[in-house]
C-alpha cells in the first residue's frame, strides 16, 4: 500500500519538477490539461463502468455512503458560515474553503486504486466517481452562485455545466453500455483501454503541474477549516456510513480513499470563472496536496 502511495506522490512531483524548471513549456500545460480531462480519463471511466460486473459490486451502498459523507461536511459548513463570516472569511473565501472540503481529486483517487488493486480497485473508484460527481457540480455551482462576487449562472448554464462534465457524460455513457457490454466490439474496448491506461501517468503529472509552492501562505482559519474537513473529517464520515451501510473489504478501501484524497486542482478554474476566492483555492489545493502524502497512508491503514 504505501509503496503504491510513493509512486503515486513521486509522479506528481516530478509534474510540479517538469512545470518550475520550465522542461514543458508553460502554455503547454493547458493543452495536457485539456487532453487528460476530457479525452483520457473519460475513456477509463467508460471502459471501467462498461465492462465491469456491477451485479457483484455494493454499487448503492458505496455511493451512499459517499454521498452522504459530501452531504454532512457540506452541511456543517454552511451551518457555521456565520462564524466564518465573523471570523473574516468573506463569501468568495468561503466558497473556496467549501470546494476545498467537499471536492475530491479524481485523477489521483483513480491512479491509486489501480496502484492497490489493480483493475477491481478501478472499478470501484468508478463507481465512486460516478456518484460524487453530479452531486459535487450541483453543489459547488450552487455555492459559488449564492456566496461569490461573480455574475450567477442561468438556470441553463448550470445545466449545461453539470452535464458537459466530462466525469458525468462517461459515467453516465459507461454505465449506459454496461448491459450491452457483451455485444461491445472488442476493438472498441481495446481503443478504450489504451486511452485509460495513458491517463493514469499523465493525470498525476498534471496535478503536480498544478501545484503551487510559493503560493503557500501562512495557514489561516480558511486553510485549516479546510484542511481539516478533507482530509480528516471526510474520510471518517465516509468510512461511518459505509460500515453502517454494510460495506466492506476492497469496497471499504476505495470508499475511503475517494474520501480522502485532495481536493480537485479544477477547482481553481471554478473560482476564477465564477467570481471565487482563485488564489485562495490554489492555496488549499497546494496545501491538501502536500499534506496528503502524510494523511492518505493512515487514513486507509486506520480505516480502510
Amino acid at each position: 500500500m504505501l509503496d503504491s502511495l510513493i509512486a503515486v506522490f513521486l509522479v506528481i512531483a516530478t509534474g510540479c519538477f517538469l512545470k518550475t524548471r520550465e522542461v514543458i513549456p508553460p502554455a503547454h500545460w493547458l493543452g495536457i490539461e485539456r487532453l487528460t480531462y476530457q479525452v483520457l480519463f473519460p475513456a477509463i471511466v467508460i471502459q471501467t463502468l462498461a465492462t465491469a460486473n456491477l451485479g457483484n459490486l455494493p454499487v448503492l451502498n458505496m455511493g451512499l455512503s459517499l454521498v452522504l459523507a459530501i452531504l454532512s461536511v457540506s452541511a456543517f459548513l454552511l451551518l457555521i458560515r456565520p462564524m466564518l463570516a465573523r471570523a473574516g472569511v468573506d463569501g468568495p473565501a468561503f466558497t473556496s474553503v467549501f470546494q476545498g472540503a467537499v471536492r475530491w481529486n479524481t485523477f489521483v483517487a483513480l491512479a491509486l486504486a489501480a496502484g492497490l488493486q489493480g483493475r477491481a480497485g478501478t472499478t470501484l473508484m468508478a463507481i465512486a466517481v460516478a456518484a460524487m460527481i453530479p452531486l459535487l457540480n450541483v453543489i459547488c455551482v450552487l455555492v459559488l452562485a449564492r456566496y461569490a462576487n461573480g455574475k450567477p449562472m442561468s438556470a441553463g448554464a448550470t445545466v449545461r455545466s453539470i452535464l458537459y462534465n466530462p466525469f458525468m457524460w462517461s459515467s453516465l455513457l459507461g454505465l449506459a453500455l454496461n448491459p450491452l457490454q457483451w455485444a461491445l466490439p472488442t476493438a472498441f474496448i481495446g481503443y478504450l483501454d489504451v486511452l485509460g491506461r495513458a491517463s493514469l501517468g499523465i493525470g498525476l503529472l498534471v496535478v503536480g503541474a498544478g501545484l503551487d509552492l510559493k503560493r503557500l501562505a501562512r495557514p489561516n482559519l480558511a486553510h485549516g477549516a479546510a484542511v481539516v474537513l478533507k482530509l480528516v473529517a471526510m474520510p471518517l464520515l465516509g468510512w461511518l456510513f459505509a460500515r453502517q451501510l454494510g460495506v466492506s473489504g476492497p469496497a471499504l478501501t476505495m470508499t475511503v480513499i475517494a474520501a480522502a484524497v485532495p481536493t480537485a486542482t479544477s477547482a481553481y478554474f471554478l473560482a476564477r470563472d465564477l467570481g471565487g476566492d482563485a488564489p485562495l483555492m490554489a492555496e488549499i489545493t497546494t496545501l491538501q496536496t502536500v499534506l496528503a502524502l502524510a494523511t492518505l497512508p493512515v487514513a486507509v491503514f486506520l480505516l480502510g
